[in-house]
């Protein structure tokens, strides 16, 4: 009989342990959806930098972030590996801007789960510049401090949608971080009101919301992307325009090679200093994160037109 029971209680204990590590597998998976302030968190995969600063600070202590714009990696040229992609393919959340990375643009295209915010609506891309090649919008929103505070509020909203619970989090970290932008702001405003000169000339196009909010105006050495380079042409014409304009610095960025700017700072008698364009973080940046090096380059270009 003892024989008999173990072959009878067998499928019994093999049936329950089954039902048993169901209903653990079941719970493990709904652990995000159940409690998401778990110390899982959720996967959002930001596409470069300032998406990632967002999504850190909207997102808290709920969140797990990953950048696939590597430190010292150029975005405009971003070129996935498999890691990445598979970091983009399982994020609960992935963040871009359309257009910026083509790269992400065709992964994002692939992307079958999970949630995803293209934040070019929020930021509202409304400056273009004319080439050769027809109208180009410029993607460098961020350069001003209120448009990145309209996508904190985008990048709150998609997490509220995630994790419902939690949109009383999500929204408090917006609006702090919308009032650090706004003094900010308020520096920019103040700091650049009474400068001497108004040209802001840089080696890169990329400063134009920044230009636009606080009345300056930009002058590049090269177009939107940081890779191209002026023809002798263009640049005797923006020589002159330096001369001509007394204009005391040449603005290059951390990421690109300072030549031009040096080139046109000899030709001229003019000074070369820093203007950071925020695509990335390196040894390099004047400062640890967004907010930082967004005041270093307030002081660099107050120094720089100069303004009182």
């Amino acid at each position: 009989m003892p024989h008999r029971r173990r072959r009878v209680a067998l499928p019994v204990a093999l049936a329950l342990g089954a039902l048993l590590a169901l209903s653990a597998l079941t719970a493990c998976s709904s652990d995000k959806t159940a409690d998401s302030a778990s110390s899982q968190g959720w996967d959002v995969v930001a596409s470069f930098y300032p998406l990632q600063f967002v999504a850190e600070r909207v997102g808290g202590d709920l969140v797990n972030v990953t950048n696939l714009t590597k430190p010292g990696v150029e975005p405009h040229d971003l070129e996935l590996a498999p890691q990445d992609l598979g970091a983009l393919t399982d994020a609960d959340l992935a963040i871009y801007l359309a257009g910026f990375q083509p790269a992400v643009d065709d992964a994002v295209a692939q992307k079958s789960d999970g949630q995803v915010l293209d934040v070019s609506g929020a930021a509202d891309l409304s400056l273009t510049y004319e080439t050769g090649e027809g109208a180009l919008t410029d993607p460098h929103f961020w350069l001003d401090p209120m448009r990145m505070a309209d996508v904190a509020d985008e990048v709150a909203a998609t997490l509220s949608q995630l994790d419902p619970p939690a949109q009383a989090t999500f929204e408090a970290n917006a609006a702090a971080l919308r009032s650090d932008l706004e003094d900010l702001d308020t520096a920019f405003r103040k700091g650049l009101a009474d400068c001497e000169r108004r040209q802001l000339v840089t080696s890169h196009t990329a400063f134009g919301y920044l230009a636009d909010a606080y009345n300056l105006e930009q002058v590049g050495l090269t177009g939107l992307s940081p890779d191209a380079e002026p023809n002798p042409q263009e640049l005797a014409t923006i020589t002159q325009f330096v001369t001509d304009n007394d204009v005391q610095t040449i603005f290059y960025e951390t990421l690109v090679s300072p030549d031009v700017a040096d080139t046109v700072a000899n030709a001229t008698g003019a000074s070369t200093d820093v203007l950071d364009p925020l695509e990335g973080l390196t040894d390099a940046s004047q400062g640890d994160n967004y907010l930082q090096v967004m005041e270093s380059n307030l002081a660099n270009i107050k120094a720089g037109l100069p303004c009182p």
